[in-house]
């Protein structure tokens, strides 16, 4: 019989996210210095030049780029060496005249942003990470996702996908084999390397039930080459299940051994009990009488009479020495 699958997991998230980078943009901004000019007071005309110096090399920046840190004015040349950072492809800094695009701690100028394998750019699209390496949509798909086991194309990340003992589909490839319906998340049997949904398994293969005409999909049972229902196969007087019981058989009727020996089997002249005669259960019978082999004994002395000669009194029977005086 075959058993109903249904999905461990019912839908997957594919394993790659793909991201944009966290920031994009001009980490600082710079500014030009003008010469500054001081009058000093009380003389007309006669003038001094306030100094205005990088924070690290007291080199003067009138009239050149700095940069502000912590508002201490730093030229270009000291900022880059102290502050900027290192673009993680050509591993040179990145200037404060370029875009650092960053990602997970990770910086890159702009042109240096690009995948790993196709060396495309980057810049303002989707990528994966994979081992410390940045990868386009494209390229990650043809190297890691999983392939679509009904159609064999790329099953894309982010999209839902659904796995069955090592196999992948895409959830609209997911389909009957018979109905060409999407199972889903449905319960499925699998046969002959093909799905099928439980309704068009049960048309096409199941068997069909010897008691109650329904198929058999699961739990069945075979008795004189004929299929049953567990729950069908029952005895015919008390109605148990019989699966997995001894029974009987009247008239091609199942019985268990109770309802059978209430209702067929002979009662024992001794001890009154049914005489089952199932299981290799030996009996003696006498003129229409019958006993266990256990309670075939002399009435007076007990003593066993099975393969011994006996007299009998009445309803009694007798050893030959108790028989003496009759």
């Amino acid at each position: 019989m075959a058993d109903r699958v249904t999905l461990s997991v019912e839908t997957r998230q594919a394993a790659a996210q793909f991201m944009t980078p966290s920031s994009q943009r001009f980490l600082h901004k710079s500014y030009i210095s003008p010469t500054c000019i001081l009058r000093v007071a009380g003389k007309p005309g006669v003038t001094m030049t306030e100094r205005f110096d990088c924070h690290h090399c007291n080199e003067s920046l009138f009239g050149k780029k700095y940069i502000l840190k912590e508002e201490d004015p730093h030229c270009v040349a000291c900022f880059e060496e102290l502050y900027a950072n290192t673009c993680e492809e050509c591993g040179k800094p990145i200037g404060c005249d370029c875009k650092d695009l960053s990602y997970k701690d990770r910086h890159w100028h702009e042109g240096c942003f690009h995948c790993s394998q196709c060396k495309s750019s980057l810049v303002d699209k989707p990528f994966a990470a994979r081992e410390d390496q940045l990868l386009c949509t494209d390229c990650y798909s043809n190297e890691y996702s999983s392939k679509c086991q009904e159609c064999k194309k790329t099953i894309m990340p982010g999209t839902r996908k659904m796995e069955y003992k090592g196999s992948s589909w895409h959830e609209t490839c997911f389909i009957c084999h018979r109905c060409q319906q999407p199972i889903g998340t449905k319960s499925f049997i699998p046969k002959d390397n093909q799905n099928f949904c439980v309704p068009c398994y049960e048309k096409q293969y199941a068997l069909q039930c010897v008691q109650c005409k329904k198929p058999i999909t699961t739990g069945g049972v075979t008795y004189r080459e004929q299929p049953w229902h567990k729950e069908c196969f029952v005895c015919t007087a008390c109605k148990k299940q019989l699966s997995g019981q001894r029974f009987t058989a009247r008239d091609e009727f199942a019985y268990c051994l109770t309802c059978f020996c209430e209702l067929y089997a002979k009662k024992c002249a001794g001890c009154t009990n049914p005489i089952s005669g199932l299981g290799g259960t030996k009996y003696i019978s006498f003129e229409e009488r019958q006993w266990h082999n256990d309670c075939f004994n002399c009435k007076k002395c007990s003593l066993s009479l099975v393969g011994r000669g006996f007299l009998t009194e009445r309803d009694d029977i007798l050893c030959p020495d108790c028989g003496k005086d009759i």
